[in-house]
């Protein structure tokens, strides 16, 4: 199995797991929609891909420019067949310094701005009847980790949006994917907000000798392909917080049959 000939939409593609996961899937013959903020580093990207690209670029929290962009990436070659919801923020600070706008920041790019272009583009899959949704998460948001209050605030409500969506999408053909790698090599931590809001500027060595993020797109895109719900990405202590964290299958199970049993239904007949 493979993505060839479907379209792939990635937030956050200029650089990192983004821009790993354009060039894996583009290795499978996908075309992609490649979002981000720099215009730059996106055209970078797509010439890495060598393909049929879309460089779509906005801001993920500008959520008036959400509708016109999903019109024009579905138009673009008839649907989006994998939306991944990549884009984001960490932090390394700790609470009692850090000020409030640093939570509302975090929790709007990791939390409320991929919330919003599922709730753009979920109507066009579910009268479709078929897609994929996938949300990168971490195991940060899976296990509370010092100095990410904000982060693991936020990567833990996208799993239980991620997990909600996922019930009640079930039975109209759709899949949603919760990915939660550990420590990938990427620029995360230079990124990263400190106590004040400013970038942090420096790396961490856990960061700097973790998982190729070519080898962490390909572990994702083939779990994806499997139908695994949820995906951790990560080794040694990292996968072990994050399986001792896993939620079991028969768990997912039990909940996708709920929903399928019309307990929507029976909770809108009880509003009336």
């Amino acid at each position: 199995m493979s993505f060839k000939g479907q379209t792939a939409w990635i937030t956050g593609a200029s650089s990192g797991i983004g821009a790993a996961l354009a060039k894996a899937l583009a290795d499978q013959g996908a075309r992609l929609v490649l979002s981000g903020r720099k215009v730059e580093a996106l055209e970078v990207v797509a010439a890495d891909c060598g393909g049929d690209c879309l460089i779509l670029p906005f801001e993920t929290t500008d959520i008036a420019a959400l509708a016109p962009a999903v019109e024009q990436a579905w138009a673009w070659s008839g649907g989006i067949d994998l939306l991944v919801n990549n884009a984001g923020i960490s932090q390394r600070s700790l609470a009692v310094e850090t000020g409030y706008p640093v939570y509302q920041r975090i929790i709007d790019v990791d939390l409320l701005a991929p919330i919003a272009l599922t709730q753009e583009i979920l109507p066009r899959m579910a009268a479709r009847g078929s897609g994929r949704l996938a949300y990168i998460s971490s195991i940060a948001g899976k296990v509370g980790v010092p100095m990410r209050t904000a982060y693991c605030a936020a990567k833990f409500g996208l799993a239980g949006y991620a997990d909600a969506l996922r019930a009640e999408t079930s039975v109209l053909g759709l899949k949603v994917h919760t990915i939660y790698p550990g420590s990938i090599r990427t620029d995360v931590s230079r990124n990263a907000l400190t106590a004040d809001g400013s970038a942090r500027g420096a790396s961490d060595s856990v960061i700097d000798n973790g998982i190729d993020p070519m080898v962490a797109a390909k572990w994702m895109i083939d779990a994806m392909l499997a139908d695994e719900r949820e995906i951790i990405v990560a080794e040694g202590g990292e996968a072990k917080m994050g399986e001792l964290r896993r939620t079991p299958d028969a768990l997912f199970d039990q909940v996708a049959a709920m929903m399928a049993a019309g307990y929507a239904d029976k909770m809108k007949a009880e509003a009336k």
